[in-house]
């Protein structure tokens, strides 16, 4: 008798090895320090790592799965790639490997993540491995002695006010921290959420570009005089690490950037640990305005082994994976904001107390469907979702940068940003 074989019966048995691609941040190469003893030794499954700063990843990644190689057969990949390499071909769903690994617990993934690294065919292409959103970080301290109060949800007008009254409180204060250095994920990241909350876009939904509408317009001249004004020094040379540094410090009296900032200004050894208070992403025409962003584990199509890929993704973004960390570095370590479960588990809420609440608030609103008060042509908040978005929003940022700068006028930076924006739009518009 006959039996039917399904093509991945047919393949030969998958070698015990891997080579994983990814990013140089800590969280990722203490990863890479517990994997021999605690995944290796169990599943036999050698993993080789590349750990690259971002701007060398994404180059290689790129090339690499757009080529197929299988070079790599796992790369670390954010939810501002995983739909355009899930529609080009370049990823390998993961639907099949989720149904069989009920342990995984794939519902417990917070939802929003979930929609960000799920293609447009609704299939999952990539699991995280952590996630963030962005929010308002402030000095209680020096609230309290200027006699103010940060709103429960406040807006930007009501932070330029908080921050023209807290600028020089203190020896070299400003009133806020706000990056400005130039870069679609530095400067352009906090300026398109404020973008959106002010009732723009980069493009409408027929990718028209609007960067010169009122909406952009008045955000991004909100942006930059209120860096300008009341800002840190040089704040055309700040991006996160710049501000972390600033804040960390003592010399900012507000911060709006990622989550993730609250780790570092909590821990161990902190100037400033228990004086800090965190707020929503402030918003003005917009109910949250907080972004969303994951690095993700994304599988490249070629691969030969399939099945050890899942295994070891499966392990890096799973619950036990994250007691690992807490019972072997700290729970204040953990690579957390991407699963429920997290968020209940007691000794992360005592690691994480200052802010943990804050951070799943800041998750759970983020929509990258409806970021704004206008439909859109692809998902993201503070991206727009293709790949040339890369360019355009480096373009912009060095523009508006330069106006920081004082160099040129919002206008006029907007004027020429807006000559880059039809031509990307057109390209998508005509296709």
């Amino acid at each position: 008798m006959l039996t039917a074989c399904s093509p991945e019966d047919e393949k030969p048995p998958e070698k015990k090895s891997l080579k994983v691609l990814m990013v140089d941040n800590p969280q990722m190469l203490e990863l890479k320090k517990l994997t021999a003893e605690h995944f290796t030794k169990r599943t036999g499954i050698e993993v080789d790592f590349t750990a690259l700063p971002e701007n060398e990843l994404r180059k290689e990644v790129h090339s690499d799965f757009a080529l197929q190689s299988g070079r790599y057969d796992i790369a670390t990949i954010s939810n501002f790639e995983t739909r355009d390499f899930a529609r080009r071909g370049w990823l390998r769903p993961l639907d099949s490997f989720i149904t069989k690994d009920r342990s995984f617990a794939q519902s417990d993934i917070m939802l929003p993540i979930q929609l960000s690294l799920s293609g447009a065919d609704g299939k999952v292409y990539a699991e995280p491995f952590y996630g963030e959103s962005s929010f308002l970080m402030y000095r209680k301290d020096v609230f309290r002695d200027l006699g103010l109060k940060m709103p429960e949800k406040p807006t930007w007008s009501q932070v330029a006010a908080l921050a023209e009254r807290a600028d020089g409180a203190g020896k070299d204060m400003s009133g806020i921290c706000l990056r400005g250095q130039p870069g679609w994920g530095e400067m352009a990241a906090p300026l398109t959420t404020v973008v959106n909350t002010f009732g723009g876009t980069w493009f409408d939904e027929d990718w028209n570009a609007r960067l010169t509408d009122p909406g952009f317009a008045d955000a991004a001249e909100f942006y930059v005089d209120l860096v300008r004004d009341h800002g840190q020094e040089n704040p055309e040379k700040s991006g996160y690490a710049g501000c972390l540094r600033t804040m960390k410090s003592g010399k900012s009296a507000m911060w709006y950037d990622a989550t993730a900032g609250a780790g570092p200004l909590e821990a161990d050894g902190s100037p400033v640990k228990g004086k800090i208070g965190y707020a929503p992403a402030p918003v003005e025409k917009t109910k949250s305005s907080g972004w969303l962003y994951t690095w993700a584990w994304g599988m490249q199509k070629s691969t030969r082994q399939p099945r050890a890929a899942w295994e070891f993704m499966s392990w890096a973004s799973s619950k036990q994976y994250e007691s690992l960390v807490g019972r072997e570095i700290g729970w204040e370590n953990v690579p957390a904001g991407k699963r429920e479960s997290t968020f209940e588990r007691p000794q992360y809420k005592k690691a994480a107390g200052a802010f943990g609440e804050a951070t799943e608030k800041a998750i759970r609103k983020a929509d990258p469907r409806k970021p704004g008060v206008q439909k859109r042509p692809t998902l993201g908040i503070q991206f727009v979702g293709v790949p040339e978005f890369t360019g355009l929003g480096d373009h912009v940022s060095q523009q508006l940068s330069a106006a920081i700068e004082g160099k040129q006028s919002v206008s006029a930076a907007l004027r020429t940003s807006q000559r880059e924006a039809l031509k990307l739009g057109a390209r998508y518009r005509n296709r």
